[in-house]
């Protein structure tokens, strides 16, 4: 298939809206994700963010530097809105202060600076309002020049941006569509900080493990997915595959204007895709895969449809 400029919109509605899914454990579902959600849009022109080495720091007051860590740095096209349109549930999210900057603002941040978080979950709150049986996973799982109190502003930002949509944290068994719907819920935090032991709306990050490979070999990433699947039975929680492969420093010198989907993405992804139509959802199977660039080759649409292999274990076990 030809790489899509977008997700088709809808595609997520069709499957999950359906009361057969309803009952069915959230951590035995298939859900969509993007990895490093917010990257569609990064500021050249803001400082290198302090995620990065003070090497690169140094090396990026060349502007041309900027426009090199651009390219390594986007892993999507589409913003949050169209990622949600086209089945995207689950957001990667990593977040800083500016340290220069006067206030408390917190930004989304991938080596340089993306928009401000605020602004992310006000779009996302938008399409939930609209979709009221929709729900999404937001996973905090990198912060940033950020002390208590920063925390404590962008804690109240999520509250103020979802009220009474936020789901309490529960045991990993009893969350399925139907109590999500019974709740009026519609979010889910995971937050990988202490702070989240002060707020019922927040669930510890160890509820949402998130293996990853590091890895520029599509072979080794592979064998580490099926590994790591393989142990997830044992901790009762979510669980997030990340089917990407990460650019070593000597990846990004060899192929410098290339940026990271020409280089590691096109190239591998039908060989990722290949994985996943291979694999099932269920108690010891997939439960969140993430991606870059989640609009390439019908990426979404392979996901989501191997939750119908749910309901045909479902018939066969009715019928027998």
């Amino acid at each position: 298939n030809k790489p899509s400029d977008s997700l088709n919109e809808g595609t997520w509605a069709c499957v999950f809206w359906g009361s057969q899914f309803s009952k069915i454990k959230y951590s035995w579902l298939l859900f969509l994700g993007s990895h490093d959600s917010f990257s569609y849009w990064v500021d050249e022109k803001s400082p290198v963010g302090p995620d990065q080495a003070t090497a690169i720091k140094r090396l990026a007051r060349i502007s041309l530097v900027k426009k090199i860590m651009k390219k390594w740095s986007v892993t999507q096209n589409l913003t949050f809105k169209e990622q949600l349109e086209g089945g995207i549930r689950y957001f990667d999210l990593r977040v800083s202060s500016k340290p220069e900057e006067i206030g408390q603002e917190i930004y989304f941040i991938h080596g340089l600076f993306g928009i401000k978080v605020w602004d992310g979950l006000k779009e996302i709150n938008t399409f939930l309002e609209q979709h009221p049986k929709e729900v999404v996973f937001l996973d905090f799982n990198h912060f940033y020049a950020m002390d208590d109190s920063h925390h404590s502003f962008l804690i109240s930002r999520i509250h103020s941006a979802f009220g009474s949509k936020l789901c309490s944290a529960e045991c990993v068994e009893y969350v399925t569509l139907q109590y999500m719907w019974e709740k009026k819920h519609q979010v889910l935090i995971f937050y990988h900080y202490p702070l989240y032991r002060e707020y019922p709306f927040l669930w510890p990050g160890y509820k949402m493990p998130a293996p990853w490979a590091n890895t520029t070999n599509v072979h080794e990433l592979l064998q580490f997915l099926e590994t790591t699947l393989e142990e997830r039975s044992r901790y009762g929680t979510f669980h997030v595959s990340q089917a990407i492969l990460t650019p070593r420093v000597n990846t990004i010198a060899r192929h410098l204007i290339r940026g990271l989907k020409n280089t590691l993405v096109h190239r591998n992804l039908p060989m990722i895709l290949n994985w996943v139509k291979a694999q099932k959802p269920g108690v010891r199977g997939v439960n969140i895969i993430t991606s870059d660039f989640v609009e390439l080759d019908d990426f979404a649409a392979t996901v989501i449809a191997l939750n119908d292999l749910l309901l045909e274990e479902d018939e066969t076990a009715t019928t027998s």
